[in-house]
């Protein structure tokens, strides 16, 4: 009972019986009221002058002794009665003739022409279709009349009404069967896509991350298969990213933690000796895995949502200087040209600590990947709502292939690089997630051999710069 197609069966089952008992009992009302008024305004119209003449015969007697012979013998036809056979009784009026008879207020039949209901209480359906006679605005009596003609119609008209409310039963019944069959059919091609997502969202939680929904049924089924989709997409890529990470964390440690383990066992055994350098050495190690670890935090609370940001409005040319002055001697030292072109930007609304972390970062990728007299530009520009800031360098550029790539965790383009010269490998990731956490967006644009252009966007503050 509580799944869909059965509910939307019994739905449509339900509107069809409403409907069709609806329309059964009005047109079942309809007929027998103008079968009712038909019938009589026939008798009003035969029996107009009789009515008048028995209420003042009540009201001249007070009774309804003698009616016979003084009111309703003047409306008899003067044709001659047919005598019943010996030792029966009238048990009808005679052919072609109408026959009358009077009940009195109480329903009880006082005079029949034909005597076979005298002394018989009248039943309330027939007392009903009786004609009242009204004495001082009193009922005193019950005209029933009946004509040879009208007679055959009212049985006719009785069987029709009859026949009538057989047939609408009938069409009930198998309108209410078809009713049942389409719902039924109807309700299980409705509900089927469902059915079909609930299995496919039972087969991906069983770890079968490539199952996917087929977006079949309505427009609105197939915008919740689509959804579905997405999410396993989603999913799908999150425990992707999830296994990368694992294994790239573990290499990452795997290295430094072997460079230990081989010292100190070299130490122990006294191939090394245990002299300051060696020392040195594996407190290098140390502090690359710290490092590796502070990063590796760093870069969860940003992609979670929980760094600590403190966002203020920031003089943003300011602080892009005065990160481009922490390289100026290094850039001195390697003859790379290092500028800086930062025309009347307005005031950003972000957080200092983070944004310049952001600029050393780019700076500092930009001067390990370019050679000796070559050029580092820091140019910024107002890109609507939003300022642009650009690290444009000469170096070597990046390949195709792995544009794509350089703001995934671990990713090193060149191969051969090693945790010396080129760090720990999370350095973008979390520049693309401060940046991101700040309001703003983050790219990349390279040509191979011709260098490479970092650029990332960050909200203009609501009040101009003082």
């Amino acid at each position: 009972m509580n799944r869909l197609w059965v509910r939307l069966t019994l739905a449509l089952v339900a509107i069809t019986l409403l409907s069709v008992s609806g329309v059964a009992m009005l047109a079942q009302l309809t007929a027998a009221n103008q079968l009712n008024v038909f019938v009589e305004r026939q008798r009003h119209i035969t029996q107009q002058g009789i009515i008048d003449e028995l209420a003042a015969f009540y009201a001249e007697t007070g009774s309804w002794d003698g009616v016979g012979n003084e009111v309703i013998a003047q409306f008899l036809p003067s044709t001659p009665r047919r005598q019943p056979p010996p030792g029966q009784r009238p048990n009808g009026p005679p052919p072609n003739r109408t026959s009358y008879a009077i009940a009195n207020a109480n329903g009880k039949v006082v005079y029949d022409d034909t005597r076979a209901r005298i002394g018989i209480n009248l039943p309330s359906t027939e007392l009903s279709r009786a004609l009242p006679i009204t004495v001082n605005q009193q009922t005193v009596g019950y005209l029933i009349t009946i004509l040879p003609e009208q007679s055959l119609q009212l049985d006719a008209q009785l069987y029709f009404v009859d026949q009538l409310q057989r047939n609408l039963v009938v069409a009930a019944a198998v309108v209410s069967l078809v009713a049942v069959a389409l719902g039924a059919l109807i309700s299980r091609a409705l509900a089927k896509p469902l059915a079909q997502l609930a299995q496919t969202a039972r087969t991906f939680s069983s770890r079968n991350l490539s199952a996917r929904a087929q977006p079949d049924g309505t427009v609105e089924i197939a915008e919740v298969a689509h959804a579905f989709n997405d999410m396993a997409d989603s999913l799908q890529q999150a425990e992707i990213n999830r296994r990368n990470l694992t294994a790239d964390i573990a290499h990452e440690l795997r290295t430094p933690l072997s460079v230990i383990q081989g010292n100190l066992r070299a130490m122990l055994d006294g191939i090394y000796p245990l002299e300051p350098a060696e020392i040195a050495t594996i407190y290098d190690e140390t502090r690359l895995l710290s490092r590796l670890v502070d990063d590796l935090r760093e870069l969860a609370l940003a992609e979670a949502g929980q760094l600590a940001l403190r966002p203020q409005v920031v003089d943003i040319a300011a602080l892009a200087h005065s990160a481009i002055d922490q390289f100026t001697a290094v850039a001195e030292n390697r003859q790379i040209t290092l500028s800086a072109n930062l025309p009347n930007l307005p005031t950003v609304l972000c957080d200092t600590d983070r944004t310049a972390q952001v600029l050393r970062n780019l700076i500092g990728n930009a001067l390990r990947h370019t050679p000796s007299t070559g050029h580092i530009a820091l140019v910024g520009a107002v890109d609507g709502a939003m300022v642009r800031l650009s690290v444009r360098d000469t170096g070597e550029g990046i390949a195709p292939d792995d544009l794509p790539h350089v703001f995934e965790r671990f990713y090193r383009g060149d191969k051969s690089r090693t945790r010396s010269s080129g760090g720990t490998g999370l350095g973008l990731a979390i520049v693309k997630s401060l940046v991101e956490a700040m309001g703003g967006r983050i790219g990349v644009t390279s040509t191979l051999g011709q260098g490479s252009s970092f650029w990332f966007t960050l909200p203009v503050a609501t009040h101009p710069k003082a």
